[in-house]
Parts: C-alpha cells; structure tokens; sequence
C-alpha cells in the first residue's frame, strides 16, 4: 500500500508541475503579445517554443472544442481546471489506501 501511496504522491506532484508550465507559457505569451519580452530574443523565442511542443497536444483539443471567444484563450484554465480535479481524486485515493 505504501508504493502505492508514494506513486500517487509522485503523480500528483507531477500535476502540478504541469501546472505551472501551464501558466509559464500563459504568461509568457501575454508578455509577448504585449511587446514586454520580444521574440527575436533567441532564448525567448527558443523557451517559449519549447513549452509550446509540450503543451500544444493537451491544449490543441480542448481549443479545437471551446467556442470562439474573441482572441481569449481560456484552455489553460480548462486544463488547469481539470489537472486539480484529478489531483483531488487522487488524494482521496491515497487518503483511502493509507486509511485501511
């Protein structure tokens, strides 16, 4: 039971290093939008394609079934929204494994 409990806490700490990449790239790209960091900096624009590889195939379709909002891109917090869901039932999981 306890290997079981560590590999819950590991996957949930996994989470919510997802989660911050998340809003890294979010920010990221609201500083790039407004001209605060620029993209022909080599490490911006090397950083800030990175995180797009990542997160492009979680993001891509929760975007593809979102409506169009007018240039707003609320898929971050739709998959943000949905990781601390999972980190919660996983919890409760490993709450109910260390309880029997």
């Amino acid at each position: 039971m306890n290997t079981l409990a560590g590999l819950i806490n590991f996957l949930v700490y996994v989470l919510q290093l997802l989660i911050w990449v998340i809003i890294i790239q979010a920010v990221l790209s609201w500083l790039i939008a407004f001209n605060v960091v620029n993209m022909r900096n080599r490490f911006v624009a090397a950083v800030y394609d990175g995180l797009d590889r990542v997160l492009a195939p979680i993001l891509q379709p929760i975007r593809r079934r979102l409506p169009d909002l007018g240039g707003i891109d609320v898929s971050p917090l739709v998959v943000i929204l949905a990781i601390v869901l999972a980190q919660q039932l996983l919890q409760g999981l490993r709450l109910d494994l260390l309880a029997n």
